[in-house]
């Protein structure tokens, strides 16, 4: 398909969206999964969250387990979740995701500090602490999903990747279990733990046909 400067399509949302997957055994299951989303763009407004799913094939919520949602603009991450997080390969079917708990965000605060050593995120509310942490980045890699190869398959998406080699979700001063492990992304491997800026999730306008007006 021939490249064009503006992309016809529509912007979903954008924003940024990191994530941590952590496995006790690299050649398991993931024993904890968590994003970041701060959107600056979508038909909801503007928003932060953190999505911590500590007990992934577990059907319960906070405090029972860490499986917990963590956000400023529930309205906003309930359409990202249906729409988007649960139909992701890592989460795609996880009882954790549907039983977590819905809390709402008092504040955020992020730390970038020197991006290639260490990057965090904490975010605080209804009796939680949620911080997210990232260390030792690779080089920025910049990434285009066509609608076909996306989580969705009915949206493109384009953002700019740092990989982790270590990383940390910690909930109410505890670490949440796993380390870093590694993945198969699009033909290459790369970390379980990432970055995700300038993340820009977009509706491809309808393929015409020969004959259309």
């Amino acid at each position: 398909m021939r490249r064009v400067s503006i992309n016809p399509g529509k912007v979903a949302w954008s924003g940024e969206n990191p994530g941590i997957y952590l496995k006790t055994d690299p050649r398991g299951t993931y024993t904890t999964l968590a994003l970041f989303f701060r959107v600056v763009l979508s038909p909801h407004g503007r928003g932060h969250a953190a999505l911590v799913i500590g007990a992934p094939d577990v059907a319960k919520g906070w405090p029972d387990v860490p499986n917990l949602i963590l956000t400023d603009n529930q309205l906003m991450m309930r359409w990202i979740v249906d729409g988007w997080v649960r139909k992701m390969p890592t989460f795609l079917g996880k009882a954790g995701l549907g039983a977590m708990t819905w809390l709402d965000c008092d504040s955020v605060e992020k730390r970038p500090g020197d991006l290639r050593s260490r990057y965090s995120e904490t975010l605080r509310g209804s009796g939680v602490t949620v911080q997210m942490i990232w260390r030792d980045m690779g080089p920025p890699l910049p990434v285009e999903v066509t609608k076909e190869n996306s989580a969705t398959k009915e949206h493109e998406m384009y953002s700019v990747f740092l990989e982790a080699r270590e990383a940390q979700v910690i909930v109410n001063g505890t670490a949440l279990a796993g380390a870093v492990a590694e993945r198969q992304f699009f033909g290459r491997t790369m970390s379980t733990a990432f970055l995700a800026f300038s993340e820009t999730w977009v509706t491809p306008m309808p393929a015409t046909r020969p004959g259309d007006a």
